[in-house]
């Protein structure tokens, strides 16, 4: 049953450091076509992914308290590093469903290892590139570990990728040699599958997906978290723990919401979502 006093009509909330929620973002409004999405780039303190377990649970509380604050009857956290330091806390904080983002990611890579196995006869290492704080955290080898204990995860930290991505620099030579020098020891370990622990990197997923297939000598099926975590998110729905909003409720779609950089964020998410410019609001969030 779902949380009571959740309005049906209400947004589903998504946040995350910056630019990559939007791949979540996309997914969601793909997969549910009936429900509204707010959306907040905390873009002031992008990235998260080099901040301490301190600094990013209280990042994550500050952006929640913002969108919670505006009615949302979810919260979808589009960022692996919260979802990996910070999920617990706001479960037991907010009154409101929280999904994250490594789970749905871990179960995606665990299907695309066993779809090689049975092809190959051979059960590959889980690969997972991901921002300093996720793979320190260990989140993707414990979210593995719950589903299988066949399956072994090897990572490697990417950390200038977000940045890149954040610059909007998505193909070319220097995010090429980024991606290369982050890929080559994940494949050398074993890595026959590669995760993207992170939601900014879809954006750089045809690079990872060439380049790698380029070390490797073939190509490597390369995993990102959006679409499982949107299929989480529906499941929910379907069960009734997040109310379904009814059939032709009024509301804009899609809502964004930024703490920096609104035009440059305006420009870019434009482009990656594939459809003409949304407004997008400046907020500032509050210290906690």
């Amino acid at each position: 049953m779902a949380a009571p006093g959740l309005d049906p009509q209400a947004p589903l909330g998504v946040f995350d450091s910056g630019l990559g929620g939007l791949t979540v973002v996309r997914a969601l409004l793909e997969a549910l076509p009936e429900e509204r999405i707010l959306y907040l780039g905390d873009t002031a303190r992008v990235p998260y992914g080099t901040r301490s377990a301190e600094t990013v649970i209280r990042y994550a509380r500050g952006s929640a308290r913002v969108l919670t604050e505006r009615g949302i009857k979810a919260l979808i956290v589009a960022c692996n590093t919260v979802s990996a330091v910070a999920l617990d806390m706001l479960r037991a904080e907010l009154d409101v469903p929280v999904v994250g983002v490594v789970d749905p990611g871990a179960s995606a890579g665990v299907a695309a290892a066993d779809a090689l196995a049975a092809e190959q006869g051979a059960l590959p290492r889980i690969g997972v590139l991901g921002t300093a704080g996720t793979i320190a955290s260990g989140a993707y080898p414990r979210a593995v570990g719950r589903l299988s204990t066949r399956h072994e995860v090897v990572a490697e930290p990417a950390p200038l990728l977000v940045p890149l991505v954040e610059e909007g620099w998505f193909d070319g030579e220097v995010p090429e040699l980024a991606v290369r020098r982050y890929l080559e020891p994940l494949l050398e370990g074993g890595a026959g599958v590669v995760v993207l622990g992170c939601t900014h990197y879809p954006l750089l997923y045809d690079t990872i997906a060439r380049v790698a297939a380029e070390i490797a000598g073939h190509a490597v099926p390369v995993v990102d978290s959006a679409h499982a975590t949107a299929q989480a998110v529906a499941a929910l729905l379907a069960e009734g723990r997040i109310p379904a909003s009814p059939v032709g409720a009024p509301g804009a779609r899609l809502e964004l919401l930024v703490t920096d950089l609104p035009q440059s964020f305006q420009i870019v998410s434009s482009r990656f979502l594939g459809h003409e410019a949304l407004a997008v609001h400046q907020v500032d969030i509050a210290p906690t």
